[in-house]
């Protein structure tokens, strides 16, 4: 059975937070890759931004429903949610839109298991650590390559 570190890209590339998102869609481009995982000062993995995080960014604001009774203005959604969209609409950098919120997979982590993964998640890149340290990454290519060979 194949695992991470069979399929893995080993020569990642990576962005900042500082990173403006017209560098990162030069990446995206160049690079023919669909998602690149984020890491702070350190060197360490902070979050992860793909092609559909800036697809995200220029999507239509949605304007939420709100009620006006006497002097007092009540959302009927959150308003938090509504924050977030003009934050994402005025974002300029990685640092605004990137997910924070990271899953990623051992060296050892089988590919039947990524592919569970990928596909109950909808998570397309993935990062591979050691530890706290990153070694590679598998996206959907990497998957597929393995069907062919």
């Amino acid at each position: 059975m194949l695992i991470a570190s069979d399929i893995m890209t080993t020569d990642v590339t990576c962005v900042r937070k500082e990173t403006s998102l017209k560098d990162l869609a030069r990446i995206f481009y160049e690079r023919h890759i669909n998602g690149v995982p984020v890491l702070n000062n350190e060197g360490g993995l902070i979050g992860i931004i793909c092609e559909s995080d800036l697809i995200r960014k220029d999507k239509k604001l949605h304007i939420p429903t709100v009620v006006a009774i006497f002097d007092g203005v009540f959302y009927l959604e959150s308003s938090k949610k509504f924050e977030e969209e003009i934050q994402r609409l005025n974002a300029t950098t990685v640092e605004d839109i990137y997910t924070r919120e990271v899953i990623t997979v051992e060296e050892k982590t089988p590919i039947d298991e990524i592919a569970t993964i990928m596909a109950q998640k909808k998570i397309y890149t993935i990062p591979v650590m050691d530890g706290d340290r990153l070694v590679g990454i598998i996206g959907k290519s990497d998957l597929i390559r393995t069907l062919v060979h």
